[in-house]
């Protein structure tokens, strides 16, 4: 297989566990030239490329542009809060204008659960979805899942347990469909307020304790609490929070841990869900997280623009 089974990458559950190998095999290759003294390579020389942000983002947007100019396309970068959506231009039309420019892929990120497949029904280019509302982001699963391979190799039977605002985070629910699709057993843990009704029909199994569920796992995910989704208090305060659901080294030694891998999808809020020894303990791939997020995004970019050459 050379080529992805879809021309877009909208969400995880829509693509195949062939199209997951397929990107790591790729993204293999580019993390062999993002570590050469000459980090960029002609491969997307003629292709043009649209960054559209509806919400703010920092890491995500940043990985998204350096994978394309390592690629040497050519990159607009379309900021929402100084657009003409601010007019009352719909997602359509400000995306066809965009187009019209001779642009030939989008990488979008918008608050609305699924505007990326709606606007997929509706323009006639390759759309790459950098995080819609509280639903998926699956480059960030993907890079996860990519980075968690990197340090223990073949995830199938693999523990992996996913902490804290299950219900506001994208990177959630898209870690779950992909960790699955890779064989591994994924569980949640948080308060129960934060965890979604449909969670166990995914197969995925709810903890309420952390304790118990650290002894449970191989692998610890830890999410921030997203204060900026939550319109009601969802917890009493963010100190007792950090009491039943932080990881600190102390936890991890009161519970017999000494052998766990520590991820976190970024931003971290440290002293909440993460002490700093813990986020930047031997334990911890978060900063491989990051730079492999360039390598998993130019793999992503790169198929799908052969497939959009192709068709």
């Amino acid at each position: 297989m050379t080529s992805l089974s879809t021309k877009h990458l909208l969400g995880i559950k829509d693509i195949t566990l062939e199209d997951i190998n397929l990107i790591f095999q790729t993204a293999d290759n580019f993390k062999e030239v993002i570590n050469r003294p000459i980090k960029k390579v002609p491969s997307l020389r003629d292709v043009t490329i649209a960054n559209v942000f509806f919400e703010n983002s920092t890491r995500t947007k940043l990985s998204f542009e350096l994978a394309e100019k390592r690629l040497s396309a050519d990159v607009i970068n379309f900021s929402a809060s100084s657009s003409s959506v601010k007019k009352g231009e719909s997602l359509v039309d400000t995306v066809s204008n965009i187009l019209a420019m001779k642009v030939d892929m989008v990488v979008m990120r918008h608050p609305n659960p699924g505007a990326h497949i709606h606007l997929a029904r509706h323009v006639d280019c390759s759309i790459i979805n950098a995080g819609d509302g509280a639903h998926e982001h699956p480059t960030q699963a993907l890079l996860d899942a990519y980075s968690l391979r990197e340090r223990v190799g073949d995830l199938k039977g693999l523990k992996i347990l996913i902490v804290g605002d299950i219900l506001h985070s994208r990177v959630a629910l898209s870690n779950v469909f992909c960790l699955q699709k890779l064989g591994a057993e994924v569980r949640v843990c948080g308060p129960a307020t934060l965890i979604p009704k449909h969670m166990e029909s995914l197969g995925v199994k709810v903890m309420l304790n952390f304790e118990e569920a650290l002894k449970w796992c191989d692998v610890v995910n830890m999410l921030r609490i997203q204060m900026e989704r939550q319109d009601i208090q969802y917890f009493p305060t963010l100190r007792e929070y950090t009491m039943q659901y932080g990881l600190s080294r102390e936890l991890l030694y009161k519970v017999g841990k000494k052998d766990i891998v520590v991820m976190h999808p970024g931003p971290i809020n440290r002293g909440v869900e993460i002490t700093s020894d813990m986020a930047d303990s031997e334990f911890s791939i978060i900063l491989d997280q990051v730079e492999n997020g360039v390598a998993i995004r130019m793999a992503v970019l790169y198929l799908l623009a052969g497939d959009a050459s192709s068709n």
